[in-house]
C-alpha cells in the first residue's frame, strides 16, 4: 500500500501555545505538535515535518506570510498534500496570499489551527489537526481551511469572532 506523503508546516499559533508558569501566560515557546501527532493513528501517511516558526499569528510580518506561502507552494510540488498549522488571527491572510501566488495548486493545501491551545482540556486542536490530515488526502486540489468539522475553500474565508470559527459568506 502506497503512503500519502503530507508536508506538515508548523508556524505556531494558539494550537501550539503552552503555559509559561513563571510568567503566568500562554506562549509560543515550544511546539506540542509531536505530542499531538503521537496521539493520532496516521496509517498510510508519511509526514514531512517543516518547522518554519513558532509565533502567534498577530506577530507575523509580511515576510512571514511570504515564507509560509512560498514553502507551501514548494511542498505542493513535492508531496501529495500540505497541512499548515497556523494561528487563527491571520490564517485567512496566509490562505489568501497562497491563492494570489498559486491559484491552482496540484494538491490540497490545508490550513488549520485552534481557538483553544492543545494544552487546555477543552481544546479543539486535536480534532482540527485530524480533520486537516484527512482533508489533505481526500479534498480536490485547492487551498482550504479545515476546522470545526468544515472544509472551506479560499479565497473568501473569514474568521467569525462571534462564533469562534471560520465561515464563507
Amino acid at each position: 500500500m502506497d503512503k500519502s506523503r503530507i508536508a506538515l508546516i508548523s508556524t505556531g499559533g494558539t494550537i501550539e501555545k503552552t503555559y509559561n508558569i513563571l510568567a503566568g501566560v500562554l506562549t509560543n515557546e515550544v511546539s506540542v505538535l509531536e505530542i499531538m501527532i503521537a496521539r493520532l493513528q496516521l496509517e498510510g501517511v508519511e509526514l514531512e515535518r517543516i518547522s518554519l516558526m513558532n509565533k502567534d499569528s498577530l506577530d507575523m510580518t509580511a515576510a512571514d506570510h511570504d515564507l509560509i506561502a512560498e514553502t507551501a507552494i514548494e511542498q505542493a510540488g513535492l508531496c501529495d498534500g500540505v497541512v499548515i498549522v497556523h494561528g487563527t488571527d491571520r490564517l485567512t491572510r496566509t490562505g489568501d496570499h497562497i491563492c494570489q501566488l498559486e491559484p491552482d495548486p496540484k494538491v490540497p493545501i490545508i490550513l488549520t489551527g485552534a481557538m483553544r491551545p492543545y494544552a487546555l482540556r477543552t481544546t479543539d486542536a486535536l480534532q482540527n489537526l485530524t480533520e486537516a490530515f484527512l482533508a489533505a488526502q481526500l479534498a480536490e486540489p485547492g487551498i482550504y481551511v479545515a476546522m470545526h468539522n468544515r472544509l472551506l475553500a479560499f479565497p473568501g474565508v473569514e474568521k467569525d469572532l462571534d462564533r469562534g470559527t471560520f465561515t464563507k459568506p
